[in-house]
């Protein structure tokens, strides 16, 4: 029997008021009625994707298609269901059919610009934009999104204009003042990009992104006390959600007596991270707890060595019983934290001796301190683009006077190229399995150079000379703002980029330092 149109425009008009359930009911009722009605499983999809059910949002939007495969609004809204569910290629291809029926559809644009945001394409994303805005000039979502894309392609101040713009005609975009904050952030406008975070969050209360980001901001001031609490709302953003461990035991977060009780101490984002945070277990433990530590695997042999730490599991081990639980970076919520009350006790973990001294002898024909060098982080990490240096701007290092030892791990193809063109410089990459053998070499070297890696963090945790060269932008809050001195790490040196992008003035600074710390030890 065919439906009412007065009905499904009620369900419809339910839906637009954000009505859900009632508009919910009014399809349900309708396909009960005509079960091959294909706006009304559409929009029940649409609802499913609006509660973040997105399979079901998948199936009822393609029942629609299968009945109407050229609904161009069908299409885009599967579209956005697929890029939630991260199937980026498969979003791509959906949007594109929506353009192909209708190359006017601003949405789709706006919503394929999206998707090529995510697959790296920014630039192509750049000319999805401005197709939709030339269609819809006042199109101020797209105008978003356009800022976003241009923050990707590292042109901020264009970026802070299109948010501007955008804001100029709504300044209720929430996303605006988010992601205007955020290319202030990058620029080291850090006062600005808190008071952007705070119009977000004025808006949107729990918009855990903002509250994340603005805690980035305050711990890189050293407003720990605001900074640790608002960092909890990490567990709340996409990134952070799919990651979070349920455990049936209570979070610890200070408060409770854990004299006599176990408490399960886990690592839960990078390498780096665990290194710098482990040192919590020692503090833990003097209040009577027994620590079990669970960290990823490579570090397991290292992490053996902390104080304070009953057991050390790798990641995927089976747990044993415990009472409490804790990932690391909650540690310094739990144990109030402020910057004068960094737990800074170094060295917190050890080399092996015997490997000490293998390598040690390895290297005793090597002429000049011999120096550790590393210039490269891990591909995947969000600011990898930033901390990492391309190897032709050490070529000035090479003259210093010292003996250089790679601690590249993981090397990309120019990488390999530059190396083979510098023989001199000593690689042992091969011969490092895990953390423990990156230590032991480490341990026999007099100086350890590193971008902003986890090597830094170990040759700090091991009470190593540590030289760590910075990116301007302002992201890691770990290291501060202007700082060449970390609380975190008495041994360490740090070398800051002067403005945006300039590696060349690090490497000079670095250079110039070497060169007296080689004359000093050849004295």
């Amino acid at each position: 029997m065919a439906t009412d149109p007065a009905l499904f425009g009620r369900a419809l008009s339910l839906h637009e008021s954000g009505s859900i359930d009632e508009a919910e009911a009014v399809y349900s009722a309708i396909l009960r009625d005509e079960p091959a009605h294909s706006d009304a499983l559409h929009y029940l999809g649409v609802i499913a994707y609006q509660r973040f059910r997105f399979d079901a949002a998948y199936n009822l939007i393609s029942k629609a298609l299968a009945l109407n495969p050229t609904n161009v609004v069908a299409l885009n809204n599967r579209g956005n269901v697929l890029l939630g569910q991260r199937q980026l290629k498969a979003a791509l291809r959906d949007y594109d059919a929506a353009l192909a029926a209708d190359p006017n559809y601003a949405d789709a644009l706006s919503n394929r610009g999206n998707v090529l945001i995510e697959l790296g394409r920014p630039e192509e994303a750049m000319v999805a934009f401005d197709r939709a805005l030339a269609l819809r000039p006042d199109y101020v979502v797209a105008m978003v999104n356009r800022g976003n894309a241009l923050l990707k392609l590292q042109r901020r101040e264009e970026a802070i204009a299109a948010y501007d713009d955008a804001l100029g005609l709504n300044d209720q975009t929430v996303d605006a003042h988010y992601n205007r904050a955020n290319a202030l952030q990058e620029l080291n406008r850090i006062d600005e990009a808190l008071k952007g975070y705070d119009r977000a969050l004025a808006l949107a209360p729990d918009y855990a992104s903002a509250h994340w980001n603005q805690a980035l901001c305050r711990l890189l001031t050293g407003d720990f006390q605001r900074g640790w609490e608002q960092y909890e709302w990490r567990w709340r953003t996409k990134p952070q959600k799919v990651t979070k461990r349920e455990f049936s035991e209570p979070l610890w977060l200070g408060k409770e007596d854990v004299s006599g009780k176990t408490v399960l101490l886990h690592a839960e984002q990078g390498f780096g991270d665990t290194l710098q945070f482990c040192r919590y277990a020692p503090l833990l433990a003097k209040r009577g707890a027994r620590v079990v530590l669970e960290v990823q695997p490579p570090l397991k042999a290292l992490l053996s060595t902390l104080d304070g730490a009953a057991q050390v599991i790798a990641r995927g081990e089976e747990l044993p019983a415990f009472d409490f639980h804790c990932p690391l970076l909650s540690l310094p919520l739990a144990f109030g934290t402020t910057v004068k009350t960094i737990p800074a006790q170094v060295p917190y973990l050890k080399a092996q001796p015997d490997k000490v001294k293998n390598w040690r002898v390895a290297l005793s024909g090597k002429p000049g301190p011999r120096v550790g060098l590393i210039w490269s982080g891990r591909a995947q990490h969000g600011n990898n683009r930033h901390r990492s240096i391309a190897p032709h701007h050490l070529t000035p290092l090479l003259d210093c006077g010292v003996t250089f030892v790679s601690l590249q791990k993981d090397c990309a193809d120019r990488d390999r190229e530059w190396l083979a063109a510098h023989p001199d410089i000593l690689d042992y990459s091969i011969q490092l399995q895990n953390f423990a053998d990156t230590a032991a070499l480490a341990s026999a070297l007099d100086l350890v150079i590193s971008v902003d890696t986890s090597v830094a963090h170990l040759a700090g945790a091991l009470a190593l000379p540590l030289w760590v060269m910075l990116p301007f932008i302002g992201v890691d809050w770990r290291w501060f703002l202007a700082r060449t001195d970390s609380p975190w790490y008495p041994t360490a040196r740090l070398f800051r980029q002067p403005a945006m992008d300039t590696w060349d003035d690090v490497i000079a600074g670095v250079a110039a330092a070497l060169k007296q710390f080689a004359a000093t030890r050849s004295s």
